[in-house]
């Protein structure tokens, strides 16, 4: 069948995060909202269906996934990713964000460091120091529009700072690279020798654009499968957050318990029973329906890719390669961060996420969500071209101004 990402949904008055609370968050009403990683997408029909079904069956006790769940969840794995997982790996938690505070507390001691690669998915760094660990930042490289890690300043922030944990975005948020299976193998290499157990985020990795392949990072050898725990969740593929379901793998069975052990210290046991209906309908249903998306992304991304080539080439699209977050680099626009903010937000009426939201190296950058209809999108950047042309218009005038102040001092 063919889905319908076209029509623009009405998400107002739905206690949306993402459209409900603006003045909250000092926004006008009618700016467009494209920052949180959350899309304005109907979710597959597998996944409505599974949930009408649930709700009028009208009994919400507490629940856990049975075998036909984690066979969902491993078939996706498999068929997508050609990664075997096995069911005692799997542990279920509402969210990646709460895994990984519960990871770093299960993982390490107060004051131990744990490495991070800005600019990254700010939760990150605040797992870390809200648990009283220690931050070490080995920052990606932006060379030539392109983002690499620099893994000799990483070996030697492992050394220098006795690093026992790195959180690695795989595909990294927000500056969506698809990591190689090269730099993988060669950073696994690195936190084996070293003995740096490794969390994988991995909750984009169905979002890979054309000549890009995902690798989890479990399938680099068996050694780094052993001595990492990957992070998934249905949430972003299918648009499922507010289900607060994710599944965690973690094969060495010590380092599971200590999770395990963890959660129950923090009195999680349960999950949401809406959640894991949905996950599972979405995994075995969810397949065209995710392919069609892809490729109604791939419109949206074309058209941002277009308007900073030939509409307002000061902003640079730093070309994802996963994820559907674009990366803009706005240095060119000749304002600081707070002026950045206030162009997109006040003049240009559009809501995007501030790259320092990611680390100081997003400073002068900003996050653009394409995953809105289409109109939306357009609707979008003609507004920021507006702004822009509009703001450059009186730049002349106020140059013409005081030019003319000049010739009259004379």
């Amino acid at each position: 069948m063919q889905y319908d990402f076209d029509t623009p949904i009405d998400r107002t008055h739905t206690w949306s995060i993402k459209h409900d609370f603006k003045k909250e968050n000092g926004k006008a009403d009618d700016i467009l909202p494209l920052w949180v990683a959350d899309m304005d997408f109907r979710s597959p029909d597998s996944v409505v269906e599974a949930l009408k079904k649930a709700v009028d069956h009208g009994i919400f006790g507490y629940s856990r996934a049975d075998e036909s769940y984690f066979d969902a969840v491993a078939a996706w794995y498999q068929k997508r990713h050609h990664l075997t997982l096995q069911p005692e790996w799997m542990t279920c938690t509402p969210g990646i964000v709460f895994a990984l505070s519960i990871a770093v507390r299960a993982f390490t001691q107060e004051g131990d460091a744990v490495l991070i690669q800005p600019p990254v998915y700010h939760p990150f760094s605040r797992a870390i120091l809200r648990n009283k660990r220690t931050l070490v930042e080995n920052p990606l490289v932006l060379k030539d529009g392109h983002y690499e890690m620099d893994l000799e300043e990483l070996e030697q922030k492992v050394l220098d700072e006795h690093v026992k944990l790195m959180i690695l975005c795989n595909p990294h948020n927000p500056v969506g690279r698809v990591w190689t299976r090269e730099e993988l193998t060669a950073l696994a290499d690195i936190c084996l020798r070293h003995h740096v157990y490794v969390i994988s985020d991995e909750i984009h990795g169905d979002f890979v654009w054309q000549g890009h392949e995902q690798t989890p990072y479990a399938s680099i050898s068996e050694e780094a499968c052993l001595h990492s725990m990957m992070c998934t969740a249905p949430s972003k593929t299918f648009n499922l957050a507010g289900m607060a379901t994710s599944n965690l793998f973690i094969p060495d069975p010590e380092m599971r318990r200590k999770f395990r052990s963890e959660l129950l210290d923090v009195g999680q046991e349960n999950m949401n029973r809406l959640g894991l209906f949905a996950c599972r309908a979405a995994y075995e249903g969810g397949g065209e329906w995710l392919d069609q998306l892809i490729g109604y992304l791939a419109g949206n991304l074309a058209l941002v890719r277009d308007f900073c080539k030939n509409r307002v080439p000061q902003i640079q699209l730093v070309e994802p390669e996963g994820t559907y977050l674009a990366w803009l680099d706005c240095r060119e626009l000749g304002m600081t961060d707070d002026e950045l903010m206030a162009f997109f937000s006040n003049e240009a009426k559009v809501w995007l996420d501030p790259g320092t939201h990611s680390g100081e190296q997003g400073s002068g950058f900003m996050r653009f969500n394409l995953g809105s209809s289409r109109s939306v999108i357009a609707q979008a950047l003609d507004q920021i071209e507006a702004a822009w042309k509009e703001r450059i218009m009186n730049n002349s005038r106020t140059v013409k101004i005081k030019r003319s102040e000049g010739l009259h001092g004379i």
